[in-house]
């Protein structure tokens, strides 16, 4: 009898707290400590662990609902639900099946926003044989179904980050940045006039502001986020380097009586910077509680696990001083906060499937365009059937990772394979970059994908039992050793039980996932029993 969780996320509690003071320009987190003492539940940061770059947030009566970048990663635009701020789950996605017609990559940076009783997801996609462009779907209900309308506007360099914002005299208008950076040009914040219906920008647009490169900002600013407040409109956004090892990314404002300006950009800017835990923070939206509190979502990468678990979803408040700007307790990420609610979820990281409910769980993912063929057997604990395909990594599904630190393990039928078929589990940075260990009735592969060359790095005969378990243990992010077993005790190492360095997995925009392939014809298959991920402490 299998003894696995089911598939679990949740987020880590540890403690800290922000005072709330808007009379002090020097709002400071108090001590974990004085927290503790105080009988306070806290919550520590990530509260949305591992890949959710761009996270946009929306509060609807007690809920609040979320959303964030997909990348290359399907299905779309997942849909993130909590009524605390800190314990999300996933509930649905914007685009379940496939993307948009008009589009077919580069799925980033949606923005959920509640309007008149309807829900809109405004995102960012490359159109087909064009460049980004900025779309709109919607919905009746925040987990859908989704109507898309299409692409709003296209320009030559690229427009990408929408925030759509209703002026003093409530009148709808859309912001969005010029990707000017990607061709080496400045990034204007543009505004225009958008229909009620979300099918087309009317008008003349309008300059918000653009990028200083003689200042923090460097080559861009984007992700706009409006919040009107007092006499103010305030507009927070990111400036220079985004995402990979060599981000410099951080959190500015802005803030005009008029959404048409002038806007003037805060002297002590950037409000949001990188510390000893967290670096590259950006690209988030504000909630209001209904206390009236104002907190900040967003992304930021952890210093030690960094680039592989991707950009983690982070949640902060803002407080707001004498002069009228906003702040962040000691400029910076924090590590551990008073829990906005007084609520926080339990202390659980690792995922688990035994393949026994009727569907898949939301966590799964696959690349774009790639929809995995795949059967679930619930009878006899639960067995998950995979159509193989001849890519270069085969079919894929996988799972974020959350930490630098895992261990992925799964278990394999390997009386399922047949006319060739090889399956087993992998680290995945895309279809063009992934190293995994494999079997067929011949032999176990241990092999990388590097730019889409397959190596073989190692063999061994395949064991006589049926059952064979496959292990993936990671370290740092990019040290990884595989190894095999036919009864989850004794383990055999491939590679001499040598780390493969792996430091070349992910893509600039995205963390690492882990997961299981089944390479082969297509009239073929292979047969899982049950797969988790542990996560180091």
């Amino acid at each position: 009898m299998k003894n696995f969780w089911l598939l679990l996320f949740s987020f880590v509690a540890l403690s800290c707290s922000t005072n709330k003071s808007a009379d002090t320009a020097s709002s400071q987190n108090s001590t974990p400590d004085s927290l503790a003492n105080s009988g306070a539940i806290t919550y520590s940061n990530p509260v949305l662990p591992g890949d959710y770059a761009d996270p946009s947030v929306v509060r609807v009566g007690n809920d609040y609902w979320a959303t964030a970048t997909s990348s290359e990663w399907a299905p779309l635009y997942p849909i993130l639900h909590s009524t605390n701020l800190v314990d999300w789950e996933t509930v649905g996605h914007v685009f379940p099946e496939k993307g948009p017609d008009w589009a077919d990559t580069h799925f980033w940076a949606p923005e959920i926003t509640y309007d008149k009783g309807k829900y809109y997801i405004y995102y960012t996609a490359k159109k087909k044989g064009g460049n980004l462009c900025v779309g709109v779907a919607s919905a009746s209900q925040p987990t859908g179904p989704y109507t898309d309308h299409g692409p709003l506007v296209c320009q030559e360099v690229g427009s990408i980050d929408a925030f759509p914002i209703r002026d003093e005299k409530g009148d709808l208008y859309m912001v969005w940045k010029e990707d000017g950076n990607s061709q080496r040009q400045p990034t204007p914040i543009w505004g225009q006039r958008l229909n009620e219906e979300r099918t087309a920008l009317v008008g003349e647009r309008f300059e918000l502001f653009r990028n200083d490169p003689k200042t923090w900002e460097g080559g861009l600013v984007e992700g706009p986020f409006i919040l009107k407040r007092g006499d103010y409109y305030y507009t927070f956004y990111s400036g220079d380097a985004c995402c990979g090892r060599g981000c410099t990314y951080g959190v500015g404002v802005a803030r005009s009586k008029t959404l048409r300006g002038p806007w003037e950009k805060y002297a002590s800017n950037p409000i949001l910077k990188q510390n000893a835990t967290w670096k590259c923070a950006g690209h988030g939206s504000v909630v209001t509680d209904a206390q009236g509190r104002d907190f900040y979502l967003y992304h930021a990468y952890k210093t030690d696990d960094f680039v592989y678990p991707g950009r983690q979803g982070l949640l902060d408040e803002i407080t707001w001083s004498k002069d009228g700007w906003p702040r962040f307790a000691q400029n910076a990420p924090s590590a551990t906060a008073a829990a906005p609610l007084n609520q926080n979820a339990p202390d659980v990281w690792d995922i688990a499937d035994e393949f026994n409910q009727n569907a898949l769980s939301s966590g799964w993912q696959w690349p774009v365009n790639q929809k995995p063929n795949y059967q679930l057997k619930t009878e006899q604990n639960g067995k998950l059937t995979i159509k193989a395909s001849p890519e270069t990594i085969g079919t894929v599904l996988a799972q974020r990772t959350l930490t630098g630190d895992y261990t992925t393990t799964a278990l394999l039928d390997k009386t399922s394979l047949s006319g060739g078929t090889t399956a087993g589990l992998a680290a995945i940075g895309d279809n063009n970059n992934a190293v995994g260990l494999s079997l067929n009735n011949r032999e176990l592969i241990l092999w990388s994908v590097k730019e889409n060359k397959f190596i073989t790095l190692d063999k061994a005969p395949v064991p006589q039992e049926n059952n064979v378990q496959l292990r993936l243990m990671a370290r740092q992010g990019d040290k990884l050793q595989f190894a095999w077993s036919t009864n989850g005790t004794t383990w055999n190492e491939m590679n001499k039980g040598k780390a493969i360095d792996a430091s070349y997995l992910p893509p600039w925009d995205r963390g690492v996932r882990t997961g299981l392939t089944a390479k082969g014809p297509t009239t073929t298959s292979a047969t899982f029993d049950w797969f988790k991920v542990e996560n180091a402490d």
